[in-house]
């Protein structure tokens, strides 16, 4: 069978990688790593309900767009990625990165006293010009050289010591190249195994560089924990639907400019104390408004990616960056959770960058 045939980075693959969560997390349960304990079965009914609205809103997508007669208007398109503009939002976001270190005075990676203060409205900022540009120059300009600019911004954001920018980087790059370049199977293999290798190493030193936390566990445990650490964290959020009132949806719209952290709230709700925790995909929703509020943001998740999906599937280039962009950050939610105001922003540039340069030709099937 041809792989290509087989299209692994379609918005199911987030079905498949929330079953894979959940294997992770179980192992985690079974060896009983840091004294977890499990979770209610009524857990797993709510995860399924959600993934079924998610399902639900892909399908909503494709039947309302399979008989549009879509088209690009390129001079709007050429206007907003043109080599030029592109290349000038890369090197602006490097450059931007590489100031916020000089600020910051170190490497966050290495301490956890800087990474507590390395999401600055400079990285901010670096994050959402690099991210989007170095997809649209790697998907619309086929030049080995752009690759060294992609190196040199991914290894800034390592140093802050971010796992999710780190991971949201390299998996929306692969996904970009996956479709805009003909990648032999194994060295796709090689790639994936290589994101999981820069995940562990990344998370592992990042902990560790934690001076007021004491870990025990190796590389492998670590993942394992986190996994099963957040599928608890979930298990307490659905006895505590609707508890926080909204706070986390305000908090991830204004908090950045508050310097509120929104999974902090998560923390002393879930737990009972203030530190940043994660609650899947499916915890933010729930414990602001409960199960209908996140059964309906499932919904809108699947309807927008299963949008987006079908329109890089019929023009490609440019719209293929816009997906693989909003699929790599869909993906780190299912951990994180919907709490990061940079990431709604890129759902807001992508839709906004759709609606202007895609034109429905009324009349045509």
């Amino acid at each position: 069978m041809n792989y290509r045939k087989l299209d692994i980075f379609s918005p199911m693959i987030v079905v498949l990688l929330v079953v894979v969560y959940l294997i992770f997390s179980f192992i985690a349960f079974e060896y009983h790593l840091k004294e977890l304990v499990g979770i209610n079965i009524n857990t797993i009914g709510i995860i399924i309900l959600g993934i079924i609205f998610y399902v639900l809103g892909i399908c909503i997508s494709k039947y309302l767009l399979k008989n549009k007669n879509l088209s690009v208007d390129t001079n709007k398109l050429e206007k907003i990625t043109s080599k030029r503009f592109i290349l000038t939002l890369v090197l602006l976001g490097i450059i931007l990165q590489i100031i916020n270190m000089v600020y910051l005075g170190g490497i966050p990676l290495f301490s956890g006293y800087l990474k507590a203060h390395a999401a600055t409205r400079i990285w901010l900022l670096s994050y959402l010009l690099f991210l989007p540009s170095i997809n649209v120059l790697l998907a619309k300009y086929n030049d080995k050289r752009y690759y060294i600019l992609f190196i040199i911004g991914l290894l800034l954001f390592v140093c802050t010591g971010y796992r999710t920018t780190v991971m949201a980087i390299v998996i929306s790059v692969l996904i970009t190249l996956y479709y805009t370049r003909d990648i032999p199977r194994k060295y796709l293999i090689l790639s994936i195994a290589g994101i999981f290798i820069l995940l562990l190493i990344v998370g592992y030193v990042a902990v560790k560089s934690i001076e007021w936390q004491t870990w025990t566990l190796n590389p492998l445990e670590l993942l394992f924990y986190r996994a099963g650490y957040t599928l608890q964290v979930l298990d307490h959020a659905i006895a505590l639907q609707g508890s926080t009132h909204g706070q986390l949806l305000y908090n991830t719209l204004m908090g950045f400019f508050k310097s509120t952290d929104p999974r902090v709230i998560v923390g002393s709700t879930t737990l009972g104390y203030a530190h940043s925790t994660t609650s899947m995909i499916f915890g933010p929703a729930l414990l602001d408004f409960g199960l209908y509020a996140m059964l309906i943001q499932m919904l809108l998740i699947g309807f927008i990616i299963g949008a987006v999906y079908y329109i890089q599937k019929t023009f490609n280039t440019v719209f293929v960056a816009l997906y693989a962009m909003l699929l790599a950050h869909v993906i780190i939610w299912i951990e994180t959770g919907p709490t990061d105001l940079v990431v709604l922003l890129f759902f807001v540039i992508s839709i906004l960058t759709i609606i202007y340069t895609i034109r429905n030709n009324k009349g045509g099937q």
